[in-house]
């Protein structure tokens, strides 16, 4: 049913009528054009001229013709397939071609019937069925998501599910798919009796250890149907295709199920990425292997840097700083004395206790500092050569006066900007025990950026306690007391540790140690262990002279795997740096080497990454054909077998749910769209036309 509305008032329409009238009897009313012709032949003419003029006028009004359309719309039915690889656990190859083709038979079936989509799903959700069952996990959670975000509205009648129902990524899909408004009908692949069975469940492992530590393994062993067959634990080191067996231990599997951790301590004796392999020895009978082996990758670092503190003679600061320096893995610290014979250029950071001291004035020591660019921390105290300490660093000058010393405290300065401070560090320190200072007129120089002076009583100073800075591409510290081991027995004594003291020492150290990255070309990879089911994404930046970023020229990348075979690439250039997206490689040991020319220099940055396998299918062999009896139960669907696909679009087309809706629609359009409209006008003016002129007219 269709009915017209205007833009203007009703009334309107009469002024339009008034206007045809009044053109019409202005063109016809006793003309004498055609006196000799039949005296209706006005009237028409004249009817005709009404017509075409009222008819353009009501168009000048805008109307719109509004019509009611109702039309019924299917429902939508989704079939999901899981095309994850533990699907084929249970299937031979006779089984998978039988169950695809009765797939294709359901899609079409289903089809006819209702507004069919497809998906597959596994790592992620995909258009479309896919039968290669190659995933490398499954996420049956992201699936309900994905269908309750794009069809919340719709008349969605049905979900049929194909999968085992083994999910080894996000949430338990029975709470995840709670929001479908539909009923789920899991077809149950996969077999849930439980074979003979051998399962490397789980390794726990830290993904960084550090050279030299020792580090552990936590692995979860699981067994079925396995009561009283021997087993060994087995882990091996895997270097260039060849696996070390580094520690074997047997497992005792007395009762069904079985499930135990063991837990296995190893060496980080090599740096770099390293590759350990966990696996259990198979047993007679065994309905799979597989998931008996395990993979796993260990950075191990040597970033350790050497730090001494070298000291005028035994102090109890000595034992507190170094205790609090240990906390940080990175460090390893050395304890030496000024009377002893030490090469200082083997340490990437030197702490200067008291010295030069009025007994070790230290020259060679220091000259070696200055040379080798060595950063330091001068701790000045009462045994120190005040005046040559002075001389030594270019941050603090100080003015000896006679041998006594100052107790003070700290003040913080709120313009530090050298790094940040914890509120509870700027509150707390001015709280702490006095220092011990020895008498002197301190300076700070413009090339010191003090974070605390001295407070000596009550009276605020201007002379500098803890200052740093960098000169000459060195980073220099100055604290111009001792005694710091009074702040660590006074933090823990206000706060039960030692966080305050322990955050001042590390950021310090922190500050003074960290070497500034000068290469003009560096390409860099957001991690170093990636799974072999994602990318490998590398991005690349190349500074001129001024250290600005450029990407004029091209960027070039070789890979190189374990048997020396080489992947070529060259780098995207994006905004102002290199960009690449190198795909997937499958598990192993990796070296990069990037390469660039700029200015005639070729410029070239290397490193190294592994790709590691994702076994996750390979440790479930039983599927949960539980866990999707209650998905159809809980959404009012059913659960059926691959033998069952026949009778499972029956099954559907007997829920309630699944019906056609009818959507009505108010559909509004301009009339003077309406391609008729023009040929009526059209033709009453072509009429009128022919009609004069055949009359004798114009």
């Amino acid at each position: 049913m269709s009915n017209i509305a205007f833009q203007y008032p009703v009334w309107f329409v009469a002024l339009c009528i008034l206007a045809g009238i009044i053109y019409a009897t202005a063109l016809y009313f006793r003309s004498k054009t055609f006196k000799n012709q039949s005296k209706w032949l006005n009237t028409i003419l004249g009817i005709l001229r009404f017509l075409a003029v009222t008819i353009i006028c009501l168009l000048l009004l805008s109307p719109l013709l509004k019509s009611l359309v109702t039309e019924a719309k299917k429902p939508v039915v989704i079939l999901a397939q899981d095309h994850s690889e533990s699907i084929l656990n249970d299937m031979t190859d006779e089984d998978s071609l039988a169950f695809v083709e009765k797939m294709k038979a359901l899609e079409a079936q289903l089809g006819e019937a209702y507004e069919l989509q497809t998906f597959s799903f596994g790592e992620e959700i995909k258009e479309g069925l896919d039968y290669q069952f190659d995933d490398k996990v499954t996420n049956i959670s992201e699936l309900f998501t994905e269908i309750y975000d794009r069809y919340t509205g719709q008349n969605l009648g049905a979900v049929i599910l194909a999968t085992d129902g083994v999910y080894n990524e996000g949430s338990n899909p029975i709470y995840s798919g709670a929001k479908l408004a539909a009923p789920v009908f899991p077809i149950a692949l996969g077999d849930t009796v439980p074979d003979k069975d051998l399962i490397l469940k789980r390794v726990f492992h830290n993904k960084i250890a550090y050279l030299d530590d020792r580090f552990s393994l936590q692995i979860d062993i699981d067994a079925r149907n396995c009561t009283n067959a021997p087993t060994n634990l087995v882990v091996s080191k895997i270097e260039g295709g060849k696996a070390t067996k580094l520690k074997t231990e047997p497992v005792t599997i007395d009762k069904n199920p079985f499930f135990t951790t063991k837990e296995i301590i190893l060496d980080a004796d090599k740096p770099g990425v390293q590759r350990y392999r966990v696996s259990l020895t198979s047993i007679q009978g065994e309905v799979s292997t597989i998931n008996n082996t395990k993979d796993i990758f260990i950075e191990v670092l040597d970033a350790r840097q050497k730090i001494l503190i070298l000291a005028n003679a035994p102090h109890p600061d000595i034992s507190a700083i170094k205790t609090s320096i240990l906390k940080n893995k990175n460090y390893q610290v050395d304890v030496a004395f000024a009377n002893q014979t030490i090469g200082v250029a083997a340490y990437d950071f030197v702490i200067l206790h008291q010295l030069p001291s009025k007994t070790n004035a230290l020259e060679g020591t220091l000259q070696t500092l200055y040379d080798k660019n060595i950063p330091r921390l001068y701790i000045i105290g009462a045994q120190s050569d005040v005046n040559r300490a002075s001389k030594v660093q270019p941050l603090i000058k100080a003015k000896a006066g006679n041998a006594s010393t100052n107790s003070v405290q700290a003040v913080v300065d709120p313009g530090f900007n050298l790094f940040k401070l914890n509120p509870s560090m700027v509150s707390e320190l001015p709280k702490f025990n006095p220092l011990v200072s020895p008498f002197a007129e301190y300076s700070a120089t413009p090339e010191a950026d003090v974070l605390l002076y001295q407070q000596i009583g009550s009276v605020e100073t201007k002379y500098p306690l803890l200052a740093f800075g960098e000169v000459n591409k060195i980073k220099i510290g100055v604290l111009t007391a001792e005694g710091l081991w009074r702040w660590k027995l006074f933090d823990f004594l206000q706060h039960q540790n030692h966080d305050i003291f322990d955050e001042l020492i590390s950021k310090s150290v922190t500050y003074l140690t960290l070497k500034e990255d000068k290469r003009k070309f560096r390409v860099s990879l957001a991690k170093n262990i990636f799974d072999e089911n994602e990318p490998i994404l590398i991005d690349a930046e190349l500074y001129n002279d001024s250290y600005e970023l450029i990407n004029e020229p091209d960027a070039a990348l070789t890979i190189t795997n374990e048997d020396g075979k080489d992947f070529n690439y060259t780098f995207n250039k994006v905004n102002v740096s290199y960009s690449l997206n190198a795909g997937y490689f499958p598990p192993g040991n990796y070296r990069y080497k990037g390469t660039v020319n700029h200015n005639g220099v070729q410029l070239n940055s290397e490193g190294r990454f592994s790709v590691r396998p994702v076994q996750l299918e390979k440790f479930e062999s039983t599927a949960d054909h539980g866990m999707l009896r209650i998905l159809a139960n809980q959404f009012g669907g059913e659960m059926v077998l691959p033998s069952q696909l026949d009778s499972l679009p029956s099954i559907i087309a007997g829920k309630d749910e699944v019906k056609p809706v009818l959507y009505s629609n108010l559909k509004t359009r301009s009339v003077i769209n309406l391609k008729w409209i023009f040929w009526l006008i059209l033709g009453l003016l072509s009429i009128e036309w022919f009609t004069r002129r055949y009359n004798g007219s114009y």
